[in-house]
Order: structure tokens, then C-alpha cells, then sequence
């Protein structure tokens, strides 16, 4: 249902639309697109129809909250810039709790701010972050966009928010290709048995593009690590009475060995520096008698 409104201009034809699907097609799951930077849980948590709740953490920088423009949000609604894990946790923070993802993150191709071809473009890291920032803090799932794709920008057509590359050529912008790659990291491990586990991090959590975001099970911990910076793991907190640790490159699905270490105190980890300078990483912990990296 919806597609970039809020629910609360016309919600009663939204929900007397989305109740008659339901009652004649109850097997099958619904959701609502909303507004840029909000979510569906805004007006619809309470419905019986809504399955997956739905937000759209849009096009926007940290700075641009106010550009001016027919989709700025009022002063009320609540802003979160880029942290787009802040609406996986209220959602998650309500009842019923239901399922939640990013329906629409930044684009890849799209300029910063929606509005303005002159700005610079999100690029395949930017998506890379969002979705490792959303799957790690507990959504089940993600969104990948590409600014000339979705409009299916092609010769002869006006493209809309500064496309400039045809939909045929773009379909093979790097960020499509490592999406999939965050799902096999994902199935590598006994996923819905694990949830977000902050308190691993010693030394705090980091704001913005240093934030560290940790998804752990049992006996596995994911740390993605967007800025490429040095921190510390409070260890102890998975099994086993030692860890095998790998580094995993999201950009290109490929992990390196970094040790063995004990699984106890506290253990400072410093990801090698690429030579691309997109330094987002995972390290990767697991208890030495689970077999999940061979």
C-alpha cells in the first residue's frame, strides 16, 4: 500500500483499501511505503493488515534536514538524518512488535538531497552502510535503489533528479552486485537465533559514519565497521574459550584470517586500510569449534 505519502492524508481510504485485500487475499503479506523519513508504524501499527512495517530513510544527508523543498519534514516529525538503524529500533520498541525494514534508503546514483544534480551522489558505499546499519540493528530485510533504474532512464526521456546514465548501463553499478553479498554473510550463521548486540563494544558505540553496529548469536558476533577505525570488543559474550576472527570485505564478499584470540577481557581489533579508501569492514567472531568459515 501507500508510495512515498503519509498515512495520515486519506487514511481512511488506505485502511478500508488495505482491509479489503486482506479479507480477500488474508495469506498474503502487506505493508505501506511512506513519506520520506518516516515510517508505517506512524499511523498503521495497530492494524491487523499491516504484516512488515515499512520506513523510508530517504535521500538526505546529515546536514539537510531543512532544504526548502515540498518534502522537508515539519519541525515535529522526528529526524534522524543518515542513522537509519534509529528506525529499526522504535520500531522495534512497540507492540505489536512486527517485522520492520528500509523501503527505501538512499539510492545509489541519486544526488544528496534529492533535489539538486549539482550535489554530490550517494555511491555504492553509502548503500552498503545503510544496509549493514538496518540488517545488523535487526531489520528483516533491505531496499536497493539506483537512480536511473527505477525510472528506467533511457534515450529520448527527461530524466528526473539529475539521472544521467541510462537504466541498461546502470543496472551494473557495483552496489547491486553487494547486496546479495550482505545475504550470504548473513546465511552463514543461524541469523533468527541472533539479535543486535551493542553492549560487545567497549569504549562506546561511535556517532554517525564512526558508529560500529553488532549483530550476535550464541556463539558468532558481526561487527560492521563503516569508518575502518580501531575498536574495542568486550569479549566473553559469545561461547567458546577461544574465538576465530576473520575480517570480511563487504564490497567484494572475500574474508582474511586475522587469529585466534581468547575469549575473555577486552581486545582491541584494527582492520587493514584498503587501497580503494572505502574502508567499511566486518570482523567477523566465532567460537574455535564452530565450522562456519572453512
Amino acid at each position: 500500500m501507500g508510495g512515498d505519502v503519509r498515512g495520515c492524508d486519506g487514511f481512511e481510504v488506505w485502511n478500508t483499501m488495505a482491509q479489503t485485500i486482506k479479507e480477500i487475499s488474508p495469506d498474503k503479506l502487506m505493508c505501506f511505503h511512506p513519506f520520506g523519513r518516516t515510517s508505517s508504524s506512524n499511523w498503521f501499527n495497530q492494524q491487523p493488515w499491516l504484516d512488515i512495517n515499512m520506513f523510508q530513510s530517504g535521500h538526505r544527508r546529515y546536514d539537510q534536514r531543512a532544504l526548502n523543498s515540498w518534502d522537508d519534514l515539519s519541525r515535529a516529525d522526528e529526524w534522524y538524518g543518515e542513522d537509519n538503524w534509529r528506525y529499526v529500533l522504535h520500531n522495534h520498541s512497540l507492540e505489536p512488535l512486527k517485522p520492520v525494514l528500509d523501503a527505501e534508503p538512499s539510492y545509489e546514483g541519486i544526488p544528496q538531497g534529492l533535489h539538486d544534480p549539482a550535489q554530490p551522489r550517494w555511491q555504492d558505499y553509502d548503500v552498503r552502510r545503510y544496509a549493514y546499519w538496518s540488517v545488523f540493528a535487526g531489520a528483516c530485510g533491505f531496499t536497493y535503489g539506483n537512480n536511473s533504474v527505477m525510472q528506467f532512464y533511457k534515450n529520448g526521456f527527461n530524466p528526473s533528479y539529475g539521472a544521467n546514465e541510462y537504466w541498461d548501463e546502470a543496472i551494473h553499478h557495483p552496489g547491486s552486485a553487494q547486496i546479495p553479498i550482505l545475504k550470504q554473510l548473513i546465511e552463514l550463521f543461524p541469523y533468527y537465533d541472533g539479535a543486535p548486540a551493542q553492549n560487545m563494544l567497549a569504549g562506546g558505540e561511535g556517532e554517525k559514519y564512526e558508529r560500529i553496529s553488532v549483530f550476535a548469536g550464541d556463539d558468532y558476533a558481526l561487527f560492521y565497521n563503516y569508518s575502518g577505525r580501531a575498536f574495542a570488543v568486550n569479549m566473553g559474550m559469545i561461547s567458546g574459550e577461544k574465538v576465530n576472527a576473520w575480517w570480511f570485505d563487504p564490497s567484494n564478499g572475500k574474508f582474511s584470517f586475522a587469529g585466534v584470540f581468547a575469549n575473555s577481557g577486552t581486545i582491541s581489533f584494527a582492520p587493514a586500510k584498503r587501497y580503494s579508501g572505502q574502508n567499511d569492514t566486518v570482523l567477523v567472531l566465532f567460537d574455535i569449534k564452530a565450522d562456519y568459515i572453512k
